[in-house]
């Protein structure tokens, strides 16, 4: 957390909410809370204003969309210093979801969603064509057993 913003109880109660609904209206955080709208839309505008609060996201089923093959990939570069100029060719990979600069064995450590093998095997084509790629090593995800970043947040508040 930003140390210049200094949370309390409201804030810590209106994040919580947000955290288990992200498209909750702010009148229905406030009946909840007992408080007015306008002192939730003032509460979540500062906690935007110091960067506690970075958007909304909408959590997209991909299994619904055809989208079940998960894997990870570790990528090695010819050079370190080429790690943005990479990330960057990474970005144009739709498929590839997330994308870390990791310390290791590898530069870069992806996540990419694909259909099945044979579109996984495509989109790890695309990534070996980028120039700067040594090699690449795939891992398959047989199952996403934890995905949930909002735990951190319910034990960062029980901590205080």
């Amino acid at each position: 957390m930003n140390p210049k913003y200094k949370i309390d109880e409201i804030d810590k109660q209106i994040l919580e909410y947000l955290v288990d609904n992200t498209r909750m209206p702010f009148t229905e955080i406030a009946k909840k809370m007992l408080v007015s709208a306008g002192t939730i839309h003032v509460r979540v505008k500062k906690m935007e204003e110091a960067g506690l609060i970075k958007g909304t996201n909408l959590d997209i089923n991909y299994n619904t969309l055809g989208y079940s093959f998960v894997a990870y990939v570790g990528v090695l570069l010819t050079k370190s210093s080429k790690t943005q100029s990479v990330v960057e060719k990474l970005r144009e990979i739709p498929n590839i979801v997330e994308a870390s600069v990791i310390s290791g064995k590898y530069n870069i450590f992806c996540k990419l969603l694909a259909r099945d093998t044979s579109d996984a095997k495509d989109i790890l084509y695309k990534i070996d064509e980028i120039p700067e790629i040594l090699r690449t090593e795939s891992i398959i995800s047989l199952e996403e057993a934890i995905s949930d970043r909002n735990r951190l947040l319910h034990s960062i508040f029980k901590k205080y």
